[in-house]
């Protein structure tokens, strides 16, 4: 059929098989929540439809609106929202529950597509790079503030787009040299973390010495990033020490193991390993995994999801469920790439990029790869708001590419 042309089969039919495959999965961990999650893939599946057969420009228009509503969504929860799990990010309207996270990250990409693509835009320019930093950091900002470490982190994916718009690569190096310098302090005397960096430091600036401009400004910026990697280094264990106590445990556990918090933050990581183990190749069966029948890891339903899978489908299930997402971000990537117009694809690669950072920080949690910062796994961890964002971007990009498709420019 004709209108069928433009529609890309392949990235909506994964989407269908990850949801249902979720489905099945969140209904072996608990019926009930099972059922209630078929509802929320159902209004998913209506808002979709929604937004399929809404005109694609309409994003575009409203993309500043939608952009404030997000960020206002979150201020309000400072007076109206309530805390959950340690953590007030959630709007409770009697049995209902809605975190504007969520929906904020939506507005953010949208606002996000609808600078770059204006005739003004040049990361170059310093107005137009302060004014995408701008549109990140604010609602950033709030989700920190809330405090949700996880959420904030996920807000690195917009730079992933800017990345392909112009932005230097020079930034993500800064932020993970200082990430590393924080985390490798933790774990070796600061001293020798500062003396190396002085090292490196040095032997780059003899490597590069005639090729630098040493000017005031030059020299200002390379002898300020050394005092602070250096800084850093040795403020790493007090700034550990600061953090609340379940924060401070989480990143203990990666350097100390799961065993040594079996009671406190290390309880889900030390039986979400078990289930994942115990798995072996082919899996237990579903629902016949022991620790998942027995309820071993609270929230099972939610960010541990993946230990379901492990456990039940085996090493061989894990592995075609990533496989699964990884084409179909792939997938969204490469539809990304080939859209004729800027607000297209900044879109598609906001999108994808914060479907890399959910998948990623998920599973790396889950293995104890990274501290469990409460990141849901798309369209897979129970939860409406979850399912319903990720399911409104989703229709929203593949409308954006079917109206890509059918046009004449």
């Amino acid at each position: 059929m004709k209108w069928t042309e433009g529609i890309d089969k392949l990235g909506l039919g994964l989407y269908f098989l990850l949801c249902v495959f979720a489905i099945a999965n969140i209904y072996s961990v608990d019926q009930k929540l099972g059922e209630k999650q078929l509802i929320f893939f159902c209004i998913s599946l209506f808002v979709g439809l929604i937004i399929f057969f809404s005109r694609s420009k309409f994003f575009e228009n409203m993309a500043g609106i939608i952009y404030i509503g997000g960020v206002l969504l979150l201020i309000g929860l400072f007076p109206f929202g309530k805390e959950i799990l340690g953590q007030k990010n959630w709007y409770k309207f009697g049995s209902f529950t809605m975190q504007p996270v969520e929906f904020a990250k939506i507005g953010t990409a949208l606002m996000l597509a609808n600078y770059v693509s204006g005739p003004d835009f040049n990361l170059k320019n310093r107005k137009s790079l302060l004014t995408t930093l701008a549109i990140i950091g604010v609602p950033a900002v709030v989700v920190l503030a809330i405090p949700d470490v996880g959420s904030m982190l996920v807000f690195i994916a917009f730079f992933i787009a800017l990345y392909r718009e112009g932005l230097s690569g020079l930034l993500f190096g800064v932020g993970f040299l200082f990430a590393g310098v924080f985390l490798i302090s933790l774990a070796v005397p600061p001293i020798y973390v500062a003396v190396t960096v002085l090292v490196i430091a040095g032997i780059l600036i003899a490597m590069n010495y005639h090729r630098m401009s040493w000017d005031v400004i030059s020299i200002s910026g390379i002898s300020g990033s050394i005092l602070l990697l250096c800084g850093l280094a040795f403020a790493s264990p007090s700034i550990l020490e600061k953090l609340p106590k379940h924060q401070r445990e989480r990143i203990d556990v990666l350097y100390k193991g799961e065993k040594a918090f079996r009671d406190t933050s290390g309880y889900n990581l030390l039986y979400s390993k078990t289930a994942i183990g115990s798995g072996g190749l082919w899996g237990k069966g579903y629902r016949e995994g022991s620790v998942t029948q027995g309820k071993f890891v609270p929230e099972q339903e939610t960010d541990y999801i993946f230990c379901t899978v492990g456990e039940e489908w085996g090493f061989l299930g894990s592995a075609i469920l990533i496989l699964c997402y990884m084409v179909y971000i792939g997938r969204i990537y490469y539809l990304a790439e080939r859209q004729k117009s800027t607000f297209n694809r900044v879109f598609g690669y906001c999108f994808a990029s914060i479907l890399l950072m959910h998948f990623s920080i998920n599973l790396g949690m889950v293995m104890g790869l990274f501290p469990t910062v409460g990141i849901p796994l798309p369209y897979f961890s129970y939860g409406g708001s979850s399912l319903l964002a990720f399911s409104m971007m989703t229709f929203i990009f593949f409308k954006l590419n079917y109206s890509d498709k059918n046009s004449l420019v």
